[in-house]
């Protein structure tokens, strides 16, 4: 509505406060799409991770029983269903499955990210806390560590492109050739890789209690235990096969 004010000959419009059209409402963009949403998204997807570590960690373990063992376990992996589904069945379920979950993680995880930057444009005087700069670190670097990583493991001990022994050899020889004191390097780059998995995954792990609402004063203290252990044990169990094979232990 507007109305006119007469001031000699000019005329100057008055625009009313209250307008005739009404105020057009957001659409909520669903649960997914919330800052909780993406959290619980995170939460759930490095359970299914850590699910499959801790799978793949006791698998690897076998080495030490015997090379018998581990290509049995191997075998058993591409097998099992058989024969009510195809060969290596259940295996690409599996693989589909943690290639959604890494997915979903980096998407929730860049999306988090990139909606936290945005509501603070002006940085702050004040200088972070050494502990949250070190997470920040951890999670960014250290993620895309692991992703880097990941592909070269791949490349190695399950297609073979890369290890001395080639993709015809079995999982137990393609194992050992890799870690191989000859290929000190490797096993470096393993240890980095799996010492960078494992702070991202205390982190990680604390995270998800806190996005599934389980910490609280009294049980802070139990979970970050929990967290640190929880990591502890994937790190030392992925560390003892290829150092056993790098000194010599397994060979």
């Amino acid at each position: 509505m507007t109305a006119t004010i007469e001031r000699g000959a000019a005329t100057a419009p008055v625009t009313s406060p209250k307008s005739d059209k009404p105020a057009k409402r957001k659409k909520p963009g669903g649960f997914l799409t919330s800052s909780n949403g993406k959290k619980v998204v995170m939460a759930v997807t490095g359970a299914v991770m850590v699910l499959f570590l801790l799978g793949h960690m006791l698998g690897n373990l076998k080495i030490f029983v015997s090379k018998e063992s581990f290509n049995d376990y191997a075998h058993a992996l591409r097998t099992l269903l058989e024969p009510l589904a195809p060969y290596r069945t259940l295996l690409t379920i599996v693989e589909i499955v943690l290639v959604v979950s890494v997915v979903l993680h980096m998407w929730a995880a860049i999306s988090l990210a990139r909606r936290a930057h945005s509501a603070r444009p002006v940085k702050y005087v004040a200088k972070k806390s050494q502990a949250s700069g070190y997470a920040t670190h951890i999670m960014r670097f250290g993620g895309l560590t692991i992703v880097l990583f990941l592909v070269w493991h791949l490349l190695d001990l399950t297609f073979g492109v890369v290890n001395p022994k080639g993709f015809d050899s079995s999982p137990a020889d393609r194992m050992v050739a890799g870690f191989d004191a000859s290929r000190w390097w490797v096993t470096l780059l393993y240890i980095v890789a799996v010492v960078m998995v494992g702070l991202h995954l205390r982190h990680g792990v604390w995270s998800a209690f806190q996005t599934l609402g389980w910490a609280n004063r009294d049980r802070n203290r139990a979970l970050r235990l929990g967290a640190a252990a929880v990591s502890a044990v994937l790190v030392v169990g992925f560390l003892a096969p290829p150092l056993a094979i790098t000194f010599g232990v397994v060979k």
